[in-house]
């Protein structure tokens, strides 16, 4: 079983394949050879079916930002961000929040986790004031 980490970075892998390729979550997983962590799959699966509210609040709280020109990485990890924000209440935001802009300083640009965090915050405070 994987840690809650080890699932957000695995969702990340899928919500960026998910993006770059062009697919539904459902097709997308039941192409795996192995399934991912529950917490992954639950990820992926609730950000293909809340991406219009998700990329509509992303376009929101961008300022000067297009969704679709933003560094794919980060667009992954801003959807799992909003969607955890979001969906999942149980979360902390900080925790969230956290875990994103770490996951953007690792596999991202080097102001990533900038950009991450801000643009995550501000959507925290619209979602959990």
């Amino acid at each position: 079983m994987a840690t809650r980490r080890e699932a957000r970075e695995r969702a990340l892998g899928l919500c960026y394949e998910l993006d770059v390729r062009h697919v539904a979550a459902a097709d997308l997983l039941d192409d795996l050879p192995a399934p991912p962590d529950q917490y992954a799959e639950v990820v992926v699966r609730g950000v293909d079916e809340h991406l219009p509210e998700i990329d509509a609040l992303l376009a929101k709280f961008s300022e000067r930002w297009a969704v679709d020109r933003m560094p794919a990485v980060d667009r992954a990890l801003l959807r799992i961000g909003t969607y955890e924000l979001g969906w999942q209440r149980e979360l902390p935001s900080g925790v969230v929040i956290s875990e994103a802009v770490e996951l953007a300083q690792e596999y991202s640009t080097k102001d990533s986790g900038r950009f991450v965090n801000g643009l995550l915050s501000r959507i925290a405070e619209e979602l959990r004031a």
